[in-house]
């Protein structure tokens, strides 16, 4: 069964993304026609939910997600984002919605200076606290995965419940280890985590029995 058979996604993609098709097939599981946003056009927001994609935007080249943050199809998702469409950043997708101000902080480097590419464990947290398992877990692969912001943006944060995932042991000095936020009204999401690479079994490996990444997508579409 395709329960969003009737739904429509948009991909935004950039010199140096390479998770979109990942992404494409996930979404196609749940019965999306998908299409891929190129960043040098703009578009019409006809779409009933969007993803920015993980990868490394021009290279990661000044800062991550910072030329991609000023392409034209951003302003066209602004546009989405004040219609309240949803819209969700995954890795390079986060460090653009935070550099663009869709999302408010910003990504550095990891602590450790250091890739980051494995299973990590997740705690659910704010608005998300009792939506997804207490064990859960997804696959991360990021260098500039630190969040970092001033204490009244986490202060702002922790008060409204927008931080929705947390990484249950530190692994890249995150400020309140924070795994992934959202904006004030909700439909914002940015999460460093590949949820996308947790859909297919034979994608699944730590975790094949479980798919968390049909948990992760089953609880965002819930808003759509």
């Amino acid at each position: 069964m395709k329960p969003f058979k009737n739904k429509k996604a948009g991909i935004l993609v950039f010199p140096g993304t390479n998770c979109e098709k990942d992404l494409q097939m996930a979404l196609e599981e749940y019965g999306f026609s998908v299409d891929l946003l190129w960043h040098q056009n703009s578009f019409s927001t006809q779409h009933d939910i969007y993803f920015v994609a993980g990868g490394f935007s021009y290279g990661d080249y000044l800062r991550s997600g910072s030329l991609a943050a000023r392409s034209l199809s951003m302003s066209s998702l602004k546009e989405a984002v004040n219609k309240s469409i949803t819209t969700v950043g995954i890795c390079n997708g986060f460090q653009i919605l935070t550099e663009s101000h869709l999302l408010p902080g910003a990504l550095i480097k990891n602590s450790t200076l250091k890739h980051i590419c494995k299973w990590v464990n997740l705690t659910p947290s704010g608005k998300w606290n009792d939506k997804l398992p207490k064990d859960y877990a997804l696959p991360v692969s990021h260098s500039e995965g630190n969040y970092i912001a001033e204490k009244s943006v986490l202060e702002e944060l922790e008060s409204e419940d927008r931080i929705l995932l947390r990484y249950s042991d530190e692994i890249n000095g995150s400020l309140n280890r924070i795994a992934g936020i959202c904006n004030s009204n909700g439909k914002v999401i940015g999460l460093m985590p590949h949820p996308e690479r947790a859909v297919f079994a034979s994608n699944d490996y730590s975790y094949s029995s479980k798919l968390p990444g049909k948990e992760f997508f089953d609880l965002v579409f819930q808003s759509i």
